[in-house]
């Protein structure tokens, strides 16, 4: 198919092999995956409808997209288990490429493969690339004139689209400040991450601070390293004030 340009949606042929389970029975296994990137962040797989071996059964959904067209809503049925209104399709779509494809709904599914290594979130984008470089610069983090963590040994996180991220050692930041929070989230291409809060005074900052304890392979230097909101807090770097960046986390 190659890259292809139709409206708002970009479609590209994925090399991966891709392999989906509920219940622990397979539901799909493609080796020609597609990625369709219905929002400019990351893409959706969508797998061709022989490479899917679940029955898909009418859910009597629809969704309508303005690039795709109309799509009709299936349960995903495998050895009994049901995911209701777990598939997608859309047969008369204006884009002529989707309408052999099925799109299964991520979180419904239980697991994702790409290869044998699993995925969380959503997948990889293939145009995202994330970079982690040791440096000795000065880093210091202030919330409210106080600092709150000063380091000369960070690892520093470039990732495609996203601001630098600063990973500190525990041992140079104010942990005296911290609390646990119960918010975990989860990144595709760093693993699940636990944060805490921060109290300054008498103020209370929820979930300023983050921490990949067990990171995927790929990010392993920022194993057990603290890391701040940019958006947030202040951040000087070799005294320098950083000017906070505008993100979705701002």
């Amino acid at each position: 198919m190659g890259d292809a340009q139709r409206g708002r949606v970009t479609l590209e042929t994925g090399k991966k092999r891709v392999r989906v389970y509920l219940g622990g029975h397979l539901v799909a296994d493609s080796i020609r995956p597609v990625l369709v990137w219905e929002n400019p962040h990351y893409p959706a797989y969508y797998l061709p409808a022989a490479d899917v071996f679940a029955t898909l059964e009418a859910s009597g959904t629809s969704k309508h997209s303005p690039s795709r067209g109309d799509g009709t809503g299936y349960d995903v049925v495998v050895a009994g288990i049901t995911a209701e209104n777990a598939a997608l399709r859309y047969h008369d779509s204006p884009i002529p490429e989707l309408q052999e494809l099925v799109r299964l709904e991520w979180d419904a599914m239980d697991e994702w493969f790409e290869e044998d290594e699993p995925v969380y979130v959503h997948p990889r984008n293939p145009y995202s690339r994330v970079d982690i470089l040791a440096s000795s610069r000065h880093i210091r983090v202030e919330i409210d004139g106080v600092t709150v963590a000063d380091s000369r040994a960070a690892r520093i996180l470039f990732e495609t689209g996203l601001p630098a991220r600063y990973y500190l050692p525990l041992t140079d930041v104010r942990t005296d400040l911290l609390s646990t929070s119960d918010t975990h989230t989860s990144c595709p291409y760093k693993g699940n991450a636990d944060y805490w809060n921060v109290r300054v005074g008498d103020t209370e900052y929820a979930d300023y601070v983050w921490i990949y304890r067990t990171p995927v392979a790929e990010s392993q230097k920022i194993a057990g390293l603290a890391c701040f909101y940019n958006e947030k807090v202040d951040i000087y770097v070799d005294d320098v004030l950083q000017e906070r960046p505008k993100t979705p986390f701002s």
